[in-house]
């Protein structure tokens, strides 16, 4: 398992999960993205951006953090945030925000949740329009991207993660009932 930067060529699968999960796409580039990736199918099961806000004051937000649901809980949303802190610094960032109805998720690597007066304008603004729009329950959070701390176990999760479908039907054979294929015959039979 591993997280790089998205590709152009991914930018549908991108805006296909994106609308699925019901994340924000305002603004959609796809060079603002990271993807996970699973590298013994090659599978894309997560992914993140950070958009910078530009004008009188820069800010950075993470934005659109998404994974596949066969693939939650195995530290991949975690290494997601953790790439795309590390994008925002060499951005020449030294904190990142994010507008959230997922806070506690985010607080355990160390965001804080940030006070309306104090929020830049350009984020005030981006609060209303998350909860105008597909986040009615959003709230401020920000970190420093020295202060991210990734818990053990999420490390632990992400370099042993797979996929936890347990829809997968398996096809069954007559065997799997007790009927010999090679004799039985069939009372429709055409032959």
């Amino acid at each position: 398992m591993y997280v790089r930067n998205a590709r152009n060529r991914e930018e549908v699968w991108l805006l296909d999960h994106i609308e699925a999960m019901g994340l924000d796409g305002a603004a959609f580039r796809s060079r603002d993205y990271v993807v996970a990736i699973d590298e013994s199918s090659n599978e894309k099961v997560g992914f993140g951006r950070i958009r910078i806000h530009r004008g009188d004051e820069r800010v950075c937000e993470l934005t659109g953090i998404g994974v596949l649901e066969d693939w939650r809980g195995q530290g991949v949303g975690a290494h997601v945030i953790e790439r795309l802190l590390d994008r925002a610094s060499d951005e020449g960032f030294e904190r990142v925000s994010s507008l959230t109805d997922q806070p506690d998720y985010l607080e355990q690597f160390g965001f804080e949740r940030l006070d309306r007066e104090g929020l830049p304008a350009k984020l005030d603004d981006r609060l209303d329009e998350k909860r105008e729009g597909s986040v009615p329950g959003a709230v401020a959070l920000s970190v420093s991207v020295e202060g991210f701390s990734m818990p053990d176990r999420l490390r632990e999760r992400f370099k042993h993660a797979s996929a936890t479908d347990e829809d997968d039907e398996i096809e069954e054979t007559p065997e799997d009932f007790g009927i010999d294929s090679e004799s039985a015959t069939y009372k429709y039979d055409t032959e």
